[in-house]
């Protein structure tokens, strides 16, 4: 591995003039934070007043949250150390430095998640009825059952692959289950190795009763199905003594790097980096506590590994399978079922309202999944499908599920006619070949799709509906802190302006033919648009709190993000804060930022709730010398965010809408809110209380009822 040479950080924004200067340890390390959120995840999952399956869901989220921060982050972090020439972060820690850490941190966090699981969660499961027992606990009735099964279903599907001069090592696929096993020749006592993959299209929890489900009680017994492949090797190496085996997972690289080239079609491009993407290089080894110390040195050498790379596990490996045990029909064991409610201004009683005849009134604004999304965004583009003096639809898509009715929304609007416009970015990590596939389909049905621009992802949340009323052309527009995907309205926090504001259509429509032509506008009335304008516009909206404060005038700041990175806008808050601006900051995630800190940051506080729903909208809010000044918007204060995505963020002006974001965040950062609180040295410290999420859902279905 090349030798990392130590350069100046040339991704930081430089701070703001004017002594005295900032410390050099203003900056919590972006990876270790990001650990410290999944640490919260884990925190529910350890919370015994939480339902049972709810705990489950929470250890399920913790395993796949952290499988994609290795194929992403930790990927890119071993790619920039790969190269031989990097910085050091903001927090002044090397790639090497970063890495160690991140190991350290991992393992404990790695270790809890599986004392969890196996000495608390499923004792209790075992309680409710639902166990998962290992093939030495089954009677004699059930072996022979699970014989046959393993027979008939998982026997045909098995491919052990030997590995010896005439077999080189085999390719091993990312976030694959996968048996080491050794076997010994009883003629000549000389022992082999060989890799068996456990096949992910047979269910990972197989179960044991004769009636292959639940019985009508609800119990249920589960047999891993590598207990059951590893209780039947004989069979597979006939011949031959199987001398042991071992179970392990590998991680592999999958962030795409395209090469964006203005004369290649985007979508071959893309195309064929997601071929690749299945042969990045692996960058964690996950193994069992019981892994054979030799066996271990061939895996770390085949795959390439380091032994820094290598995560030991107690129990089960692959914990985020245990979305299976969660979708067993045991309602008494999972929260409440949760019904969205219409907003109150789009329905009368149980009779849909036109969406625009209810704007032309006012704007709306809409709370995800507190208000539903099928009868909002979702009405509103539909019913602008099927309106005949609709003229044009235009749209951004960056994720949307399988079964979308917003895609075939629009493309009924197009055989019916209409102009639309997609925008669908086909560069959404791990969405692309969704979004490909959802791309063509609308070009089929006639509508106009591009596919972002040249450098730059399409991450903004906005759809314009072009509308004849009476011989004028009025625009409608939606503009957002989602995605337009039904699934996940109903479990992320979001919010979003539904308007016929005049400015705010003619920013989307300059917007659009950005978007989709060769403008190069920058400014707009009611917007802050990324990559030109949106740190700027908040550093100095920060900047004139400062200036409020030093004129005893009226300030605070207010921010909702998923993460705080940016060098800039964390320098400009510290500035404000050193200016007597009061700062609240309400971040699920990343948080780079110390709060608390005598002489830099004491007027700062900083929370993160983390529920039931995944809050996920981005709000800003400055009190402006009392003439208080809102924006929501689809972009965290990151480095990608702001500089290598169009993002949108829209300036609030309706009052009604500016009380209820009021209300969100005087909620969120009042006393006796359960939450976590960091403090300056960067440790989050949780605090019983009300849950927030509850007292929201119940403020919005008496207020819609």
């Amino acid at each position: 591995m090349a030798a990392e040479t130590t350069t100046a950080d040339t991704t930081r924004t430089p701070q703001g003039e004017g002594p005295p200067a900032l410390p050099a340890d203003r900056f919590l390390n972006r990876e270790l934070s990001w650990l410290d959120f999944n640490a919260r995840v884990l925190e529910l999952a350890e919370d015994g007043t939480l339902p049972l399956l709810e705990r489950v869901k929470f250890l399920a989220i913790f395993a796949g949250n952290l499988d994609e921060f290795y194929m992403v982050r930790i990927a890119g972090l071993k790619r920039r150390l790969s190269t031989g020439l990097t910085v050091r972060s903001p927090d002044g820690l090397t790639i090497r430095e970063q890495l160690a850490r991140v190991t350290e941190r991992t393992q404990e966090l790695v270790h809890r998640h599986a004392v969890t699981f196996e000495q608390d969660v499923t004792p209790r499961l075992e309680a409710a009825g639902i166990r998962i027992v290992h093939w030495s606990d089954l009677a004699e009735p059930e072996t022979r059952r699970l014989r046959e099964y393993f027979r008939d279903q998982v026997f045909p599907v098995l491919t052990p692959l030997a590995v010896d001069p005439a077999h080189p090592f085999p390719y091993i696929s990312g976030l694959s289950l996968n048996l080491a096993v050794q076997v010994r020749d009883p003629d000549t006592g000389n022992r082999h190795f060989a890799r068996l993959k456990v096949p992910n299209n047979v269910p990972r929890f197989v179960p044991v009763g004769a009636a292959q489900a639940p019985d009508a009680t609800g119990q249920a017994t589960f047999l891993p199905l590598e207990d059951l492949i590893s209780a039947h090797l004989t069979s597979l190496f006939p011949g031959l003594d199987v001398v042991d085996h071992h179970l392990f997972r590998v991680t592999r690289n999958a962030d795409l790097e395209v090469e964006e080239d203005r004369d290649e079609d985007l979508l071959q491009a893309l195309e064929r980096e997601l071929a690749r993407r299945r042969f990045g290089p692996a960058v964690r080894l996950e193994v069992t506590e019981t892994m054979d110390p030799q066996i271990l040195d061939v895996l770390v050498s085949e795959l390439e590994v380091s032994p820094q790379d290598v995560v030991t596990v107690p129990g089960l490996l692959d914990l985020a399978s245990l979305w299976a045990l969660y979708d067993l029909d045991r309602p008494e064991l999972k929260d409440e079922p949760f019904v969205p409610a219409t907003h109150p201004r789009l329905s009368e009683g149980e009779t849909p309202k036109s969406v625009f005849a209810t704007l032309r009134e006012g704007d709306v604004l809409v709370h995800h999944p507190y208000h539903s999304f099928a009868t909002s965004v979702q009405r509103f583009i539909e019913q602008a499908a099927a309106d005949p003096h609709v003229l044009a639809i235009k749209q951004t898509l960056y994720r949307t599920s399988g079964d979308s009715p917003i895609v075939t929304a629009l493309i009924e609007a197009a055989e019916a006619g209409k102009q639309v416009v997609v925008l669908v970015e086909v560069k959404a990590r791990f969405d692309e070949e969704a979004n490909i596939t959802w791309a063509r389909s609308l070009e089929r049905a006639g509508c106009h799709v591009v596919y972002g621009l040249v450098g730059l992802k399409t991450h903004c949340k906005t759809a314009l509906v072009v509308r004849r009323e009476s011989g004028v052309i009025r625009r409608y527009v939606h503009i957002g802190t989602g995605n337009y995907n039904p699934k996940t309205a109903r479990l992320y926090e979001d919010l979003g302006i539904l308007t016929a504001d005049p400015r705010v259509g003619a920013d989307l429509t300059d917007l659009f033919n950005t978007l989709t032509g060769y403008s190069r506008q920058t400014s707009y009335r009611q917007l802050m648009v990324a990559p030109h304008g949106i740190r700027s516009g908040l550093v100095d909206k920060i900047r004139r709190e400062a200036r409020h404060a030093a004129e005893g005038r009226p300030c605070g700041i207010r921010f909702k993000v998923n993460s705080l990175v940016d060098e800039g806008v964390i320098d400009a808050l510290y500035e404000a804060a050193r200016a007597g601006v009061p700062v609240e900051l309400f971040i699920r995630g990343i948080c780079a930022l110390r709060p608390g800190v005598p002489g830099l940051s004491e007027g700062i506080r900083v929370r993160s709730i983390v529920g039931r729903f995944l809050e996920h909208s981005r709000v800003m809010a400055f009190c402006n010398g009392g003439e208080q000044e809102w924006w929501i918007g689809s972009a965290d204060l990151m480095h990608r965010n702001l500089d290598r995505r169009v993002e949108v963020l829209l300036r609030v002006c309706d009052e009604t809408a500016q009380r209820e974001l009021q209300r969100v965040f005087d909620a969120a950062m009042a006393p006796g809110v359960g939450c976590w609180e960091l403090g300056p040295e960067g440790t989050w410290t949780r605090t019983a209380g009300r849950d927030y999420q509850a007292a929201l859902t119940a403020a919005v279905t008496e207020h819609a009822g």
